[in-house]
């Protein structure tokens, strides 16, 4: 068993490490990498990962919890049938109806809020942030 400091410094060091060598060192640890673009996202669940082992992960009353939580509805979903969202976009105005199974835009439901803020933008966008749901980051 790792001591503490020994995990800490195995979580420092993936600081160090490009995605390519973070995808390796996953698929060495714990099989096929996720299929991630983010460096980041991957840095962090990689460290998660390698805590979890070494620490045992979530205790099991935890993870009754969120199994018994079911499925999480998309972002915006809580606002309830028929509320209608409405964006402003490079002069083109964009409005969005909440619907029981997703949401509606140009006679097309969507999953999601983002899949309708790319489809509108031809770019990636987060879509709660597209459509005033949240703040601005940092």
């Amino acid at each position: 068993m790792k001591s503490i400091s020994e995990l800490d410094a195995e979580v420092r060091s993936l600081e160090t490490l490009g995605l390519r060598d973070l995808r390796r060192l996953w698929a060495a640890r714990f099989g096929p990498p996720p299929r991630l673009r983010s460096e980041e996202l991957l840095r962090l669940m990689l460290a998660w990962r390698l805590q979890a082992e070494a620490l045992g992960g979530l205790p099991p009353g935890t993870r009754r919890l969120l199994a018994r939580r079911g499925a999480i509805a998309p972002e915006g979903r809580a606002l309830g049938d028929g509320a209608i969202l409405r964006r402003d976009w490079q002069g083109r105005q964009i409005e969005v109806v909440v619907e029981a199974d997703g949401f509606r835009w140009e006679d097309r439901t969507y999953p999601s809020l983002s899949a309708i803020a790319r489809a509108a933008t031809g770019t990636r966008w987060n879509g709660p942030r597209f459509f005033g749901l949240r703040e601005e980051g940092p």
